[in-house]
């Protein structure tokens, strides 16, 4: 990599490399997905040891370790994503026999869901290349996502949307002023809508895995569980010092384990991504293990897992768990990699678990 340049895109299946100049979303040669490579000797170079703006209570604390410049928007939406809390249940953790069980709490975001991450991020490089609208598929919460905080900052976006997703969904999208096309078809095809949009309108996709960004924003999660696990943050409260203290030696005598709800394979690829780059840039000494959840009525990736390759094939979704629900996963690989390059594993679980799980969490205060 040029001394000069902060990142580049390579691609996730043949390793082609590609300069930033240009907007790019896949592979040119195969389609693969582009990974952002941080140029971390240059990041050390201008940064030294100071990776994180401690002051920032935000995912732009980690502005240092990601490929877009500050996006400025103080006192918006915008700039209040990331940094959320994690906790410990001791109901939970007595009831399945775990000492150190964590959650971290997502639904903090701006507009509720894990999502708001990536669409910061997306948002920020839109306006860092003056795009004028950014376009993007969604069953709900990215699309949410997106329009949220679009309309924050005042910039246009389009979703294309299932007309079977939930109608608070699309009403939620409607009151944040974007522009909704209900799609006769399920979310594949409004997958494919958007790219087509984007290529005929020149506008900006912001689909999960299709744009480089989307990981960009969710790895940011995996910096806040480490700095939360290994830093003992001022954020925490003085009847957790203990408790972490505990977990972190712990830690270093068996390792750790993070388990993600997967549909598109986005947030879990993010994750593994994070903790990546972490460990490229000297913070992390361990990876750790991760896990896929999948539902069983939409398990494309945990399928492709447990038959040991990383050839994805397509499912007929059938699960009521809509933001997980997709036929063809649109970033399956890297999924894949997460768990076998960290030793974790795929999980299937029935709708009916699903369910209960809600009230049996609920019950715990989740």
């Amino acid at each position: 990599m040029a001394s000069n340049k902060p990142f580049i895109y390579r691609c996730s299946i043949c390793n082609e490399c590609y300069d930033p100049v240009d907007i790019i979303y896949t592979c040119k040669k195969d389609g693969g997905n582009l990974d952002i490579l941080l140029n971390f000797d240059l990041i050390k170079q201008q940064y030294g040891d100071h990776f994180i703006q401690k002051n920032e209570p935000s995912l732009w604390r980690y502005l240092h370790l990601l490929p877009v410049s500050d996006p400025g928007c103080w006192f918006t939406p915008l700039r209040m994503v990331g940094w959320t809390p994690m906790y410990f249940s001791a109901r939970l953790s007595n009831e399945l026999g775990i000492k150190h069980l964590w959650i971290k709490d997502e639904s903090r975001n701006p507009t509720a869901s894990f999502k708001d991450r990536a669409s910061s991020v997306l948002v920020a490089r839109a306006r860092e290349i003056n795009a004028d609208v950014i376009v993007t598929a969604s069953t709900g919460n990215a699309g949410a996502a997106l329009a949220g905080m679009g309309a924050a900052v005042d910039h246009n976006t389009v979703i294309f949307a299932p007309r079977t997703a939930p109608p608070a969904k699309i009403a939620q999208l409607l009151v944040y002023g974007s522009h909704v096309f209900l799609v006769d078809g399920n979310y594949d095809a409004a997958v494919d809508l958007a790219k087509e949009a984007s290529d005929e309108f020149g506008w900006y996709c912001r689909n999960t895995g299709y744009n480089p960004f989307t990981i960009e924003g969710k790895k940011t999660a995996a910096f806040e569980i480490w700095e939360f696990l290994f830093q003992n943050s001022d954020s925490i409260s003085q009847d957790q010092v203990s408790k972490i203290s505990d977990l972190s030696e712990a830690i270093r005598k068996r390792g750790f384990s993070v388990f993600v709800s997967v549909g598109d394979g986005n947030i879990i690829s993010g994750i593994h991504k994070g903790f990546k780059d972490l460990r490229e840039i000297g913070l992390l000494e361990q990876m750790p293990r991760i896990y896929g959840i999948q539902s069983e009525g939409s398990a494309a990736i945990a399928n492709a897992f447990k038959s040991g390759t990383e050839e994805i094939t397509p499912v007929v979704a059938t699960t009521r768990a809509d933001s997980i629900s997709v036929n063809m996963p649109s970033d399956g690989v890297r999924a894949v990699r997460a768990s076998t390059q960290t030793g974790g594993a795929y999980l299937k679980v029935t709708d009916e678990e699903i369910l209960q799980a809600i009230v049996d969490l609920g019950k715990v205060g989740i």
